[in-house]
């Protein structure tokens, strides 16, 4: 696997976090990972791995915590879409 990131499938956001992050942090952050169908048995192994949350059959938008390195190991794989921040909402 190679180390860096596939930043095509990454949103501003997320990469501009992950940039401000220290090398030396490991806190995962929260993301919407979006497949380009829904996954397979395999690929839900994959993501059920990574702590990937609410993996059924019938969608293909999930959400994670996820590490850098993770981030970027998905990054890397054909059936991902995309990977996308998630935002904490604020109460009104």
């Amino acid at each position: 696997m190679e180390n860096i990131m596939e930043y095509r499938k990454l949103d501003p956001g997320l990469v501009n976090v992950l940039n401000k992050m220290p090398t030396s942090h490991k806190q995962p952050v929260e993301v919407f990972v979006r497949t380009t169908e829904v996954p397979n048995q395999k690929e839900a192994s994959f993501l059920k791995e990574l702590g990937v949350r609410g993996l059924n059959h019938q969608r293909c938008t999930f959400t994670a915590r996820l590490s850098a390195e993770a981030v970027t190991e998905l990054s890397h794989q054909p059936w991902i879409h995309n990977l996308k921040l998630a935002r904490k909402m604020r109460l009104a």
